[in-house]
Order: C-alpha cells, then structure tokens, then sequence
C-alpha cells in the first residue's frame, strides 16, 4: 500500500479538497527538489543521469504521477546546478484529480517560478 492510500495519512487531509491537496503535495516536491538538488555538479557529462536521478527520487514523494526533469544551459565544463538551469513538469494525482505544476525560469523577473499551470480530471 501507498503512504497516501493508508486510512491514517489521509485522515490529515480530509479538510482539503482535491485540488487543494494536490497543490500541497506539489508545493512540497517542487520544494525538495529545488533544495535538495541546487548547487550538485553538472556537466554535459552527465545532465541526463542528473536529469533521471532527480526524477527519480521525487516519485518517491506522496501522490506524484509523474515528472520530467529537463536541466537547461549545461556544456562540457561542469558548473553548479542553478534554480535558472531547472525546467521541471510536474502532475501530482489525488484521486481523479490530477494537477500539473511547473518549476521554471523566467527570465523576465529574474526567478525560477513555481506555478499551478492547470488542473486535469480524469475518469478512471
């Protein structure tokens, strides 16, 4: 069993609807991953591997569906990871609710923005 299918976790989110805590779970692993992650050495040696291994651990996060890492501005010389280098597409699943974030640059206010781009319902 899933932690998020377990009786007792979900009992802490009965006060949210499913958009809510589908933000929540997406907040929070949007979040991790930009802590965790900035600041690891990346070249184009290994932006891929990197790429995969980011996506990897955040499936590991509650209610994550799905992720695609794609990490932006790498040559051959290794360099820092920088929130600018992050473009992250992130659906977190709530039951039939399914909401798409996203981790990424804007160059127009200098920031690596982390923003709510849509929300899916899904019939299965």
């Amino acid at each position: 069993m899933k932690l998020e299918e377990h009786p007792i976790f979900k009992k802490y989110f009965e006060n949210l609807s499913e958009r809510e805590r589908a933000v929540f779970e997406g907040g929070i692993t949007l979040g991790a991953l930009f802590h965790q992650f900035v600041g690891t050495p990346v070249s184009a040696k290994n932006k891929d591997i990197l790429e995969k291994a980011i996506e990897e651990a955040m499936k590991n996060q509650p209610c994550v569906y799905d992720i695609e890492v794609e990490i932006k501005g790498v040559g051959e010389k290794y360099v820092s990871l920088e929130g600018k280098m992050l473009n992250v597409h992130l659906k977190i699943k709530i039951n039939k609710t399914i909401a798409n974030l996203k981790l990424k640059y804007i160059e127009d206010i200098d920031y690596p923005l982390m923003y709510v781009e849509s929300f899916e319902e899904i019939s299965h």
